[in-house]
């Protein structure tokens, strides 16, 4: 069929400009980001600023039901877009107008909105749900585990999936309000700060606010019956620490660990900078799992990380991920160096501190255990692949990389940069190559060739290259006093 031509007048012109493209210009958002390790993980087409979270849970029956609403901005011209999530949804609202979504993948989610959705607009999302949360198994797991009393979720690198739709991958960053009604009687702990609490019918609803850019994996929820205390650091910062009633034998050598929260807290301020957030504290909640994670504002540790004893060196570790980790976020999985090398290397220096053991001692110690031939020196922390996300390579290489870099920079200039690193990235994302840039900028010395030595090559560096980290002696190392209980943490870095 062939049309004639028509040539609108200046009136209908002005109509024609104004008309947004064409159906055929929106195209669907990503069904991931692109992460090395993680392909599936997050998703294109838009950023989230904030989410707000209005749950109800059922301990008894495991049943999780929620309104979850996503204020985000479009980054391009959508048709749709997905969602990470895999409990069943039964409505999506798209600025407040009705959306049609359907499954595909493991756990992804895909929206398409009524109308498309133009770039550079806000959106808002609401999604209805309800589930069972443990019954939920992704390549046969769930990150969320019951407890006698109640249920917790805190995993890494997925969590979010099993209890709210989100963008889940640390470089999209949000902050949260999470209100959670739960049985009177029962608690519900999540992240940042305790912004009001009510009962109703038998029902108790505590809402919870975290004010400053969090990722999906960081945001935590945990359901039970708990002893809480709280306090203040010396400025002035909120500290609030939960123990179940129903630790056991653990009970006491988990609350003498994360009671030290304050203490340790200051400590760090004094090495990393001004504490990034809105509040700070650790919860232990009766779940049998031996790993730790650094939930924002609000450590998780599991039961068994106490199992030996008081663990000082665990609490150290987590709260130092607050800044390096939380504040200062990866932008790919392959970046986990810049979470867990300087997280391991606080415990060093609170060994230092305490006086039983200097992180030179520790270098020398963790470079003599291990000759050429031990597969520990096989793992690149600057890029270890997905199955070695958290070898103890990437902790005590990790960490003995920043001793070498101690010893090449000096005092004043390495000291200088572990405040300026989360000062002047505070809420961002960053990757190896970017700490690379930044140390060799701070410092006035070519570190690249450095860099490639201690956290790339997969080989133990020459006597020569790790006179950076050793002394020059070849004598047997003795063990300083602190390593026993730093070699125990590295079990519940496990995720």
């Amino acid at each position: 069929m062939r049309h004639r031509l028509l040539v609108p007048g200046a009136a209908a012109l002005s109509l024609l400009l104004a008309i947004p493209a064409s159906a055929a210009d929106f195209t669907p958002g990503a069904p991931g980001v692109g992460d090395t390790y993680y392909p599936e993980s997050g998703n294109g087409g838009y950023d989230v600023s904030h989410y707000d979270l209005r749950l109800k849970y059922q301990p008894k029956t495991d049943l999780l039901e929620g309104t979850a609403t996503l204020l985000a901005k479009t980054t391009q011209d959508l048709s749709r877009f997905n969602l990470d999530f895999g409990l069943k949804v039964s409505e999506i609202r798209i600025n407040g107008k009705k959306a049609s979504f359907a499954r595909s993948g493991k756990h992804e989610l895909e929206v398409t909105p009524a109308t498309p959705l133009e770039k550079g607009k806000q959106i808002s999302v609401v999604v209805r749900y309800a589930g069972k949360p443990s019954e939920l198994k992704i390549d046969g797991y769930s990150a969320w585990a019951r407890t006698p009393d109640g249920g917790v979720v805190a995993q890494e690198p997925d969590a979010a999936v099993w209890w709210f739709p989100s963008n889940d991958h640390p470089t999209d960053k949000a902050t949260y309000d999470i209100s959670v009604a739960v049985p009177d009687g029962t608690q519900a702990l999540s992240n940042g700060v305790l912004a009001s609490q009510s009962s109703k019918l038998g029902w108790t609803r505590y809402n919870w606010r975290s004010d400053k850019p969090q990722a999906t994996y960081l945001t935590t929820l945990a359901v039970g019956k708990f002893d809480l205390t709280t306090d203040k650091t010396a400025n002035g910062l909120p500290v609030i620490n939960a123990i179940s009633k129903d630790l056991g034998a653990n009970e006491g050598s988990a609350k003498a660990s994360i009671e030290r929260t304050t203490e340790i807290t200051e400590w760090l301020e004094s090495v990393f900078g001004a504490y990034p957030f809105n509040a700070v504290g650790g919860y232990v909640p009766n779940v049998p799992a031996g790993y730790a994670l650094e939930t924002q504002t609000r450590p998780f540790y599991g039961k068994k990380a106490f199992d030996r004893g008081t663990n000082v060196s665990v609490v150290v570790h987590e709260l130092a991920h607050q800044w390096y980790g939380d504040s200062v976020s990866l932008k790919d999985w392959k970046d986990i160096w810049i979470n867990e090398g300087f997280a391991a290397y606080s415990q060093w220096l609170w060994s230092e501190k305490e006086g039983e053991g200097t992180a030179q001692e520790l270098a020398d110690y963790v470079y003599a255990q291990h000759p050429s031939d031990d597969p520990f020196w096989k793992v690149k922390p600057g890029n270890p692949g997905a199955e070695n996300q958290f070898d103890d390579a990437v902790y005590d290489r990790g960490a003995l990389a920043l001793q070498a870099l101690r010893n090449k920079v000096g005092d004043k200039a390495f000291f200088g940069l572990l405040k300026s690193w989360p000062t002047e990235n505070r809420y961002g994302n960053a990757s190896v190559a970017d700490f690379v840039k930044f140390a060799e900028k701070k410092s006035g010395k070519q570190l690249a060739g450095f860099f490639d030595t201690w956290l790339f090559q997969p080989s133990k560096p020459a006597l020569g290259a790790a006179k950076q980290a050793l002394g020059a002696h070849q004598a047997p190392v003795a063990e300083p006093k602190s390593w026993k209980q730093i070699a125990a943490t590295h079990e519940v870095h496990g995720h």
